[in-house]
């Protein structure tokens, strides 16, 4: 892990000695052990420790220079600030980068939460036995070709010339699990879930097995589908996957790069159905993956995206912020470019008023579980998709799988035909959703 208060000392050292008067630092470290088996014997058992340190110089004019470094001691803090100082003379002119107005504000509940590893020995045979009862869950489970159990420490900082200092470190434990099946006649089918958590202790090891052997039992006697219209209702896992994917809407950098859905002028206005809120939350407290503060130094919130349907905010760096004459909201990624990304998101209906919709009694209806092929079937700036699915016929509460098919539309019309979320919300890696219906999708069966 880092020694923050070091490596402070030797900036300041060295940007005096060079002559540099603004530079910021941003460093992460991750120390991580994961373990893979196969039929009850290891497969792969690996251990790494990755780090990344992106060193900031201004010159005279304002003008940044950007190189990054793994050797932290003080001569090699003194090296990154010359490279960078170097660099800044051939750096953008355009839209000068700035420290974040909110680098030194203080941070609540910035504590590190690290958690003792557990012995190899230990992942193994958590994984082992996983993997068995998996395999005996029922007879056509013959596989689970891609497991994983890891355990990863991940520590942060960020500092600047102005005395701004940052740190954090926190734990995590992750299980994967994807199951395979084999029958006379039948095409292979299969089915997977991931559980993530603070700690191994903590790993719901058990939900996962029900929930991936569930699934995989569901899929063995599949049909094929007539092409239609059809009512969807969308998993959490699914609908995530679908912000994610056109996240630029509320992406302030796509914004200005006009590579968006949405333009500056689009605040205000209605681009989903009124049941439909949305925030990015870093600091929920279902979010394992807590980050209190972004590459800037900025602290991280509660952004409100959209409200009743309404695009009500968007992600901003400091240089975004300032473009938009807006307040950064702790969402930057700094790199030879700034970018902007989400942390967590927060689906939830609104207090609009919807007819209640349940499983238990819908016709001909088709649930997706999750999507595929998302980095080709999905134009980001035209809002077009066109994904298969695994998922499930739905008739009065009975799932029948479907064999193979396709979803298609645009996604700000996807947006406008929610007509219901589902009041329990459900935990994913990406963020908490309800499942979501929405009217009269093009679905392309058999």
């Amino acid at each position: 892990m880092f020694n923050t208060q070091k490596i402070a000392d030797y900036a300041q050292s060295s940007a005096k000695e060079l002559g540099i008067g603004q530079y910021d630092i941003y460093g992460s470290s991750i120390d991580e052990t994961s373990v893979e088996v196969d039929r009850g014997e290891a497969k792969q058992v690996q251990a790494s420790n990755r780090s990344s340190v992106i060193v900031r110089v201004w010159n005279e004019q304002q003008i940044v220079g950007v190189t990054t470094t793994t050797d932290l001691d003080d001569q090699g803090i003194k090296l990154a600030l010359k490279t960078a100082q170097e660099a800044s003379f051939f750096g953008n002119k355009d839209n000068l980068a700035q420290f974040s107005p909110e680098a030194k504000e203080p941070i609540a509940n910035s504590s590190d939460s690290l958690v003792e590893p557990a012995p190899v020995p230990l992942l193994l045979d958590t994984l082992i036995q996983a993997e068995k009862t998996l395999l005996e869950a029922h007879p056509a489970i013959t596989g689970v070709p891609y497991n994983g159990l890891s355990q990863e420490d991940i520590a942060r900082f960020y500092l600047n010339s102005e005395g701004a200092m940052r740190q954090e470190a926190r734990s995590y434990a992750s299980i994967y699990l994807y199951s395979r099946t084999e029958e006379e006649g039948k095409k292979p089918r299969g089915a997977s879930s991931i559980k993530i958590s603070s700690s191994l202790s903590d790993l719901d090891i058990d939900g996962c097995l029900q929930e991936v052997t569930s699934k995989t039992i569901s899929h063995i006697n599949y049909q094929s589908i007539p092409s239609g219209k059809y009512r969807v209702v969308f998993s959490p896992k699914a609908f995530l996957s679908l912000i994610s994917a056109f996240s630029n809407i509320f992406n302030a950098q796509n914004i200005l790069d006009k590579q968006s859905l949405s333009n500056a002028d689009s605040l205000g206005t209605q681009i989903a159905s009124p049941l439909l809120c949305l925030c990015d939350d870093a600091l929920h407290q279902d979010n394992v993956g807590v980050e209190t503060f972004d590459d800037e130094g900025t602290p991280t919130r509660r952004i409100e995206l959209i409200t009743n349907g309404i695009l009500q905010g968007l992600l901003h760096s400091t240089g975004t912020a300032k473009r938009m004459n807006a307040q950064p909201t702790g969402n930057a990624n700094i790199g030879a470019k700034v970018t902007v990304g989400s942390h967590f998101y927060h689906v939830f209906a609104s207090e609009e008023t919807a007819q209640p919709l349940s499983l238990d009694d819908a016709e001909n209806v088709i649930l997706i579980d999750s999507l595929q092929a998302l980095h080709a079937g999905v134009n980001a700036l035209q809002g077009s998709f066109s994904l298969p699915f695994d998922g499930w016929l739905v008739n009065q509460g009975e799932l029948t799988s479907i064999d193979a098919a396709t979803v298609a539309g645009d996604y700000l019309d996807l947006l406008q035909s929610i007509i219901y979320l589902e009041s329990e919300p459900e935990v994913t890696p990406r963020g908490v959703c309800p499942r979501v219906w929405v009217d009269q999708l093009s679905v392309t069966g058999e």
